[in-house]
């Protein structure tokens, strides 16, 4: 099964490997559903399915080809994971300049998805950060992309989830760090307004920042949280082993156990303890970046129906009405979120073409799929995001509609245009391919 991480829509799907998609492409047979790559399967959504066509196992071409420790610029195949990356390059001094919440995502689905962290406002996104790439389009073409070099894609590739071509290979510039362990602080903040003051600063003083959310507090407390900035430490630890996972769902649940009362007091334990952390403490690299990987499978506790997660950005002047809104709305709807998460985005700008965040808030949400009450939700918190000039993540989406899509990405005639015939995703028959209709 090649799911996507919110295991919404699962079913048997057809796959064929690197090697048989060169032959496909360079004998033009790659059919009316075309082809679309597929990493490690952890967006959440459908822009990593083509069901009208078949998938092509990007894993297995996983090599690291080259590394200069002196510039810190890395050359390695498009299925290597950035896991595999951090434990490469850390003896040298360097990790990830950008990283997403989870280390098993691979190179090429990074660029593909022009994936953001915790530090937006230094680093941008995963894109800006990349050097060049060999991008597979169809007849076999093999196409050398860089910002000085078949610009326009290079462009389209990044942030244009797999609709370009395959990514072959890829160099990036990594980041040279005093360590892999971060000095992390904790602040407490007692509501929204709470945390928009003192986010800014967090910014401008840390290398990370990021933001956990309670909805479910009781007593008018509804939306107090944790700030979490973090700075990498000096003390030249570079132990870049993996530690083994505390816990594992290794079985199919048969309901989701993440409910009211069970995330009521999940959120009340997690702010008590966290919260202690007040002062300055050392944190390993693994449970400041990736907390969730530590737990294999977590995405089964939302039961087999699955999870949607939305995650949207709001720009700065309309975010401290919209934001509150939307956290409201899920309250209404009676839905709950199990990790809810507010980061302040900067402005440097990506090289990507449909590069997601842009300067303001980003709000993710998650949520276990109830059916038309959630997807109900859904629709009003795009509804509330697209009314205040925002953008729904395309990479995080299971059920956008064409409209919503449109107004948060306006340029996507341009990707488009860019496209391979060849490829296509169930995400873009279901969006663009409609408003090109």
């Amino acid at each position: 099964m090649f799911d996507s991480f919110g295991r919404i829509e699962r079913r048997p799907r057809r796959t064929v490997s690197f090697s048989e998609a060169e032959r496909m492409l360079r004998d033009g047979r790659a059919g009316a559903g075309g082809l679309l790559g597929f990493g490690n399967g952890r967006s959440y959504g459908d822009s990593c399915h083509n069901d009208g066509g078949a998938l092509v196992e990007m894993r297995p071409e996983a090599r690291i080809l080259g590394f200069d420790p002196a510039s810190g610029i890395l050359d390695a195949e498009a299925g290597v994971l950035l896991a595999d990356i951090i434990a490469f390059a850390a003896p040298h001094g360097f990790f990830l300049p950008v990283t997403p919440g989870t280390r098993f995502v691979t190179l090429g689905g990074a660029i593909a998805n022009d994936v953001h962290g915790k530090n937006h406002h230094r680093r941008g996104t995963f894109g800006c950060h990349v050097v060049s790439f060999e991008l597979l389009r169809s007849n076999g073409a093999v196409f050398s992309c860089s910002p000085l070099k078949n610009e326009a894609l290079f462009a389209a590739t990044i942030g244009g989830m797999g609709l370009t071509g395959l990514i072959v290979t890829a160099r990036i510039r990594l980041m040279r760090v005093p360590s892999l362990d971060v000095e992390e602080r904790v602040t407490r903040f007692a509501d929204l307004d709470q945390f928009f003051a003192l986010a800014e600063k967090a910014d401008a003083d840390n290398e990370y920042a990021v933001a956990w959310i309670d909805q479910l507090a009781e007593g008018g407390r509804a939306g107090r949280g944790l700030l979490l900035t973090g700075n990498h430490a000096g003390n030249g630890n570079f132990d870049a082993s993996p530690r083994p996972a505390w816990l594992g769902v290794s079985f199919e649940l048969p309901f989701s156990v993440l409910n009211r009362p069970s995330l009521k007091l999940f959120n009340a334990a997690y702010h008590h303890l966290k919260g202690r952390e007040a002062g300055p403490h050392l944190s390993g690299y693994e449970p400041f970046f990736y907390p969730l990987d530590s737990l294999r499978g977590w995405n089964r506790l939302y039961g087999p129906a699955g999870l949607y997660q939305h995650q949207s950005v709001i720009p700065e002047p309309q975010a401290r009405e919209t934001i509150p809104a939307m956290l409201e709305a899920t309250r209404r709807a009676g839905q709950v979120s199990f990790l809810t998460v507010l980061k302040r985005f900067g402005t440097i700008r990506s090289p990507g073409l449909l590069s997601f965040p842009q300067p303001g808030y980003t709000l993710t949400l998650d949520f276990p799929n109830r059916g038309e009450k959630t997807l109900e939700l859904l629709s009003e918190l795009d509804r509330l995001t697209v009314e205040a000039q925002g953008r729904v993540n395309p990479y995080k989406d299971q059920r956008m509609s064409a409209a919503t899509f449109a107004a948060s990405f306006p340029q996507w005639k341009m990707l488009e245009e860019q496209r391979d015939p060849a490829f296509s995703s169930n995400f873009w028959r279901r969006t663009a391919q409609v408003l090109a209709a």
